[in-house]
């Protein structure tokens, strides 16, 4: 799950790690309020949304223009930059060409910058622990710099046993080149995320930029935080912080019946039991030559109602030309897989091309429920030959 930049900063508050003043603002007018309340010479107005590269976008009806964070210098000014972005749509490298629609704003004093720096915390995977990952080339594309200069990437993994340890503080801090009381202000900060991190259950802290101020204080400028949605029953405080705004109408839609769903940009809708074998479905749909429009799993213990549910998400999707069902029935049997396609099929009105692949558990009852069922679907007797048959189908139709 992710959240706002100024709900971060709001839970990161609690936990001490240094910010600079500021609030959300939903008009023109709240957002000169928050900034004479500011009182600060300069101020800086963010949009908010789900999604990094504001700084560097751009809105779309105006595609030459400033982007998504603006420096402020007035309070007219304040108000004219709140007017531009509000019900507009911002367009960054992880929005799309659609954009997202700026509906609140963060109004921020302004911060004297020298330095900026990149700081976060993860899960990572390849050491089995959460590690701290930082670079000297804060407010870039951090994923430009691992592939262009890995060398000014620095990571030090947490042994869970004891902890976050003040030296795993200082190690990065003298990676980053802090010098005298930085290096401490460093060591608690990077503390107070972990402990952040750890107690709220969180998959990703990002502080980018991280900045280091004329003054010398070290401060947390932006704030990305993601969660655990597998925790969040332990955390119902966070879950109301959810802005079903910013996500895709399909997979909220897909999260009320327990369905792992991810809408992608392909042709070929995809209806997998396992994230395994959902991943491997998609790589072989690519590989005979399409793309495929959506990741999803339903799970080890699907019901018919689930799997209908499944069939019905899929198809609302305008860019999908084809599905294919790729099921290997152990705990899930092929039979509810098929009463649950059939029934779909009906009640949508199946107009595309449909491949099913079953194996396991109840095979043979499954298929002879598709093949008796009336309706146009073409069974496949591996997974090659699943992803073969429905680009060829697609391909036909077209």
């Amino acid at each position: 799950m992710n959240i706002h930049e100024y709900q971060a900063k709001s839970l990161l508050a609690k936990f001490a790690v240094p910010l600079l003043k500021g609030a959300v603002a939903y008009t023109r007018e709240e957002a000169m309020d928050v900034a004479r309340r500011l009182g600060t010479p300069v101020t800086v107005v963010k949009a908010q949304i789900h999604a990094g590269g504001r700084g560097k976008g751009h809105f779309r009806d105006d595609p030459g223009g400033k982007g998504g964070v603006r420096v402020s210098r007035t309070i007219d000014e304040v108000g004219a930059n709140a007017r531009a972005m509000l019900g507009h749509e911002l367009v960054t490298k992880q929005t799309g060409a659609a954009g997202k629609s700026v509906k609140r704003l963060y109004i921020e004093e302004g911060c004297d910058i020298k330095r900026e720096l990149y700081l976060s915390l993860l899960v990572d995977r390849a050491v089995g622990r959460i590690s701290i990952v930082a670079s000297t080339e804060g407010g870039m594309d951090i994923e430009t710099v691992a592939h262009d200069t890995p060398d000014k990437i620095v990571k030090q993994p947490i042994d869970p046993a004891s902890g976050y340890q003040p030296f795993d503080g200082r190690k990065i801090a003298y990676a980053l080149g802090l010098t005298g009381k930085q290096v401490g202000k460093f060591v608690a900060m990077t503390g107070a995320l972990y402990k952040a991190f750890t107690e709220l259950d969180c998959s990703l802290i990002e502080i980018n930029p991280l900045v280091v101020t004329g003054a010398g204080d070290v401060i947390a400028l932006d704030a990305k935080m993601t969660f655990d949605d597998n925790a969040l029953e332990r955390h119902p405080d966070l879950e109301q912080l959810r802005d079903l705004d910013e996500e895709d109408p399909s997979e909220t839609e897909a999260a009320k019946y327990a369905l792992n769903y991810v809408k992608l940009d392909g042709q070929i809708g995809c209806m997998v039991n396992g994230a395994g074998l959902a991943m491997a479905t998609m790589d072989i749909i690519k590989l005979y030559g399409s793309s495929p429009a959506n990741f999803l799993d339903v799970g080890g213990g699907a019901t018919k109602e689930r799997v209908t549910a499944a069939f019905k998400i899929i198809l609302k999707d305008p860019n999908v030309e084809g599905i294919l069902v790729n099921i290997f029935g152990g705990i899930m049997r092929c039979d509810v897989i098929a009463e649950g396609v059939v029934a779909a099929a009906r009640e949508v009105n199946l107009h595309v091309p449909l491949v099913v692949r079953l194996e396991g558990t109840n095979v043979e009852l499954g298929k002879k429920i598709l093949k008796e069922s009336g309706l146009k679907i073409t069974s496949a007797e591996n997974l090659a030959d699943a992803a073969q048959k429905i680009v060829q189908a697609v391909k036909e139709a077209a």
